[in-house]
């Protein structure tokens, strides 16, 4: 925006030279200097100086001029009330925030500009519009704060009022914002993030919300969050220590308070995250497996698109916080398990029929307690809870499993909220609170009569005429209207003698006068303000209605919470049977044991395409065999065939059958993934700087309840570098990390590797070779099969992608010669062999000499010199 006039002492010359309106413009735009302002002027919104330029190149919508400031012409553009929505959706899908003024005052009343004010400021993580939001997936506003070491998130789901809260480490943060996937991310203005951290913000492709460092304040936080949850401390939600998140709480509390224009009372039930009690998903987990997009960032087809046939949006968001958010604990997934079987048995088709005409309550009820529902918000809610017996009925009995009986209570119908609306809302309400139409006839009598004078006018005035007819013996007296002098009764000038002496005169003619009675200025004075008062009356009768139905807010939180959860045990059921998936059993002893796995996104593609079936296999791993070593060619199913056994173990978790014929499982605490190759060059780093990243942080991470995917991990750098590398960490993972391992490489010599590690074993992906008169052919059977593979058949994959015949027979030769150096090579040389120990040094007859020697003054920090200096002058007066 243009600079606005600094304002010299005293109110009465602020914004001096500018009209009133665009002086209380100026007021607003200074509160909110970085947003885009829309300024309510009659039926448009208006932005001025830079914000009309920056709306004009972002919305392509006309620029104008109105008045000057400075003597020159103040840039002006403005789209229409009625098309608002459309506006802020595309301002919104840019990152844009933007503040709402509207027309607060009256305008017939109005000394003046009429009274205006922000009522509400629209960001990317505090919207709530229905037309703005993705029906499938959460918008969450997260708040960030960092207190020397540890970290604290806050999060907010204004939708759906999901409110939250955990610490971490900086190694943890990128695993967390993964999670939750961020809309708007607020940290601190005077925030000293490190390169970690920032890089673990920069992955989420949300440029931050800088807020003021005093928002961050723990106490502020405390405050807020009891205050929220109606408690005097958070010793029951075993969060009263966690000062660092309560400081995220305080600027994310503050913030939605500042963009809603007031609290958010919905958000009433706090979760209390931590990553002990979560199975750990890294990034690479998330983006490797594909389970919420695809590696090239589509939403299709992924796992999460395979399963959701939720048929609620509540539905579909619920499943992906199971999918992303799965549990250590199995006592859940148990459950999840038996309802899942119930169903199977019993059948879900009813249920999900009846699901269909479910709207989506969560958001609803959040936008009443928003005080932003929509009329047919209300009425779609009215439906729901005239639907839910019917829906019980669908649910099994009592006893069938502990879940399913929950949740058949839970879906009690609250019959005051019901008979509530059914009252108070249309059969059918307008579209918009101010078109009129929205409450129902017989709530309001004064609305009703309002309402009745705009129908029934012409009834009334022929009533009226007839009556006065009779009344003054005038046979010719006429009832008329017209906008200039409103309503009257007109008599002929030969009749005027005999009107009534009620009758008050209004206009002369030459030959009529018309006058006004007292009964006639009365319905004049109701039918012409009748519209704009039956419309005034309904938008007071709607907040009090709003007034009403507050404190049933919790109430249809915990029934769309009801209905989520069972959507999204039908939708599994409803997947596991189709496709053909079985019950996971739990044991407490460590394994994993697949018999007849599939990949599930790949297998419902190679359907979908009439390819072909998908060739199962079986996978297991217990406290004997913790490790596979997979060879075999390229394109012959290595990486489908790990992806296929991580996803049957996180499907399992989160609570889903699993694409398998059995599967058992003991405890899992992490699924670790390094598969595939790309440049992260944001960042600075190459494909092989990136391999080993993230390798670095699977050998730090992983642990003996973890499965470790590791795919072609060395082929970044040279051949001897790669194969060094790769035995290194396969030993690592073996002898000290203990995870299950799935370790796919196309160096053959690691298939050495089972001969010296007793807990390793060799398993190959199997392909034909076939000589044909265009040269040798391959087939892929992709399937697993024991021990190495004989050969990696790269150049056979390389025919398949059409290279050249000659640049073919020259390979030939290049890799007979080379196998033949490497066998004589390897003769003499052991992979896995452990490293010499460092020699130990020869004692020396001066201490002080020998610890003079060992000190790098490049290495050290001022602390570390000075503590250096300390122990040589300890050494010294020992030695003398």
């Amino acid at each position: 925006m243009a600079a606005v006039p600094s304002a010299p002492a005293g109110a009465a010359t602020e914004f001096a030279g500018h009209t009133p309106v665009m002086q209380q413009y100026l007021r607003l735009k200074a509160e909110h200097p970085d947003t885009l302002l829309l300024f309510r002027m009659g039926d448009f919104y208006e932005v001025f100086f830079d914000d009309a330029r920056r709306a004009n190149r972002l919305l392509d919508i006309t620029l104008t001029a109105r008045g000057n400031s400075g003597g020159e012409p103040i840039p002006m553009a403005g789209v229409p009330v009625q098309a608002l929505e459309n506006y802020l959706g595309k301002l919104i899908r840019l990152g844009e925030s933007v503040a709402i003024a509207e027309q607060v005052g009256d305008v017939a009343t109005a000394k003046g500009p009429v009274e205006r004010k922000v009522v509400r400021v629209v960001t990317p993580g505090t919207v709530t519009d229905s037309e703005l939001l993705d029906e499938r997936r959460e918008t969450l506003l997260v708040a960030l704060h960092r207190q020397r070491s540890t970290l604290g998130l806050a999060w907010l789901g204004l939708a759906s009022g999901r409110l939250g809260i955990t610490e971490c480490g900086e190694r943890e943060l990128a695993g967390w914002l993964s999670r939750l996937n961020p809309a708007e991310l607020l940290v601190s203005a005077e925030s000293d993030l490190s390169p970690l951290a920032q890089s673990a913000i920069a992955a989420q492709g949300v440029a931050p919300t800088r807020r003021p460092a005093w928002s961050f304040d723990a106490a502020l936080g405390l405050r807020k969050l009891c205050a929220q949850l109606g408690v005097q401390n958070l010793q029951g939600f075993n969060a009263q220590e966690l000062a660092v998140a309560q400081g995220a709480a305080a600027a994310l509390l503050s913030y939605a308070e500042h963009t809603q224009g007031g609290g958010t009372p919905h958000a009433d039930r706090l979760e209390v995250a931590r990553a002990s009690e979560l199975i750990d998903l890294p990034p690479s987990t998330l983006r490797n497996l594909e389970l919420t997009q695809t590696l090239r960032g589509e939403s299709s087809p992924t796992l999460l698109s395979l399963l959701d046939s939720c048929q609620t949006g509540m539905g579909s968001r619920a499943l992906r916080h199971w999918l992303t958010h799965p549990l250590r604990d199995r006592a859940a997934a148990r459950a999840r398990h038996d309802a899942i079987e119930v169903l199977q048995d019993s059948g879900f088709d009813a249920i999900r029929n009846a699901l269909r005409g479910v709207s989506d309550i969560e958001r609803s009820s959040s936008r009443v307690a928003l005080r932003q529902v929509r009329p047919r918000e209300l009425a779609g809610l009215r439906s729901t809870l005239q639907a839910l017996p019917a829906l019980r009925s669908t649910l099994p009995g009592p006893g069938s499993a502990t879940l399913l009986d929950s949740l058949h209570d839970a879906l009690t119908p609250p019959i005051e909220i019901e008979a509530l609306l059914t009252r108070a809302v249309a059969d059918e309400p307008a579209v918009m609170l101010r078109d009129g139409g929205v409450i129902a006839t017989g709530f309001d009598a004064e609305l009703d009569e309002l309402r009745a004078i705009q129908n029934n006018c012409d009834a009334f005035l022929l009533d009226l005429e007839a009556r006065e007819r009779a009344r003054s013996g005038i046979a010719n007296l006429r009832v008329q209207y017209n906008k200039v002098h409103g309503f009257y009764i007109e008599v002929t000038a030969g009749q005027a003698a005999k009107v009534p002496a009620d009758y008050q005169r209004r206009q002369t003619l030459k030959n009529a006068e018309r006058f006004i009675t007292p009964e006639l200025k009365a319905f004049e004075d109701k039918a012409l303000s009748a519209q704009d008062r039956a419309l005034a009356r309904e938008k007071w009768l709607f907040e009090q209605l709003l007034d009403a139905l507050q404190p049933h807010v919790p109430t249809l939180s915990a029934l769309a919470r009801a209905l989520a959860q069972i959507d999204v045990l039908a939708a599994l059921a409803e997947r596991a049977a189709t496709l053909a998936w079985c019950r996971p059993e739990f044991v407490s002893q460590p394994c994993i044991e697949i018999e007849r796995g599939r990949h599930p996104v790949v297998e419902a593609r190679l359907a979908e395409t009439g390819a072909g079936p998908f060739m199962a296999n079986d996978c297991s791993l217990d406290a004997k065999t913790r490790m596979l070593v997979i060879t075999g060619p390229n394109m012959g199913g290595k990486s489908t065939f790990m992806r296929q056994v991580a996803l049957a173990v996180l499907l399992a978790s989160m609570g889903s059958f699993v694409p398998a014929a059995s599967c058992r499982l003991g405890p899992i605490d992490a699924i670790h993934t390094r598969i595939g190759a790309a440049d992260d060059l944001a960042n600075a780093q190459s494909t092989f700087m990136l391999e080993m990243t993230e390798a670095a942080a699977i050998l730090h991470g992983a642990g003996e309840h973890s499965l470790v995917l590791m795919d072609e991990i060395g082929r970044g750098t040279s051949t001897f570098d790669g194969l060094a590398l790769a035995g290194s960490i396969a030993t690592h993972l073996h002898d000290r990390s203990r995870a299950f391992t799935l370790f796919a490489t196309h160096y053959f010599e690691l298939t050495a590797f089972p001969e010296k590690h007793e807990r390793a074993i060799n398993v190959h992906v199997s392909a034909v070779e076939s000589h044909g008169s265009g040269g040798d052919d391959i087939v892929f059977l992709h399937e697993i099969q024991p021990g190495p593979a004989s050969r990696s058949y790269g150049v056979q994959v390389a025919r398949l992608a059409g290279m050249p015949a000659a640049v073919l027979r020259q390979a030939r030769a290049t890799l007979e010669a080379l196998e033949t150096q490497q066998r004589e090579r390897e003769a003499q040389i052991d992979l896995f062999a452990a490293p010499p120990e460092p020699a130990p040094s020869l004692p020396s007859e001066n201490p002080v000499t020998a610890a003079l020697a060992a000190i790098d003054p490049d290495a050290l920090s001022p602390r570390e010199a000075l503590e250096a200096l300390y122990r040589l002058k300890v050494l010294g007066s020992i030695d003398t």
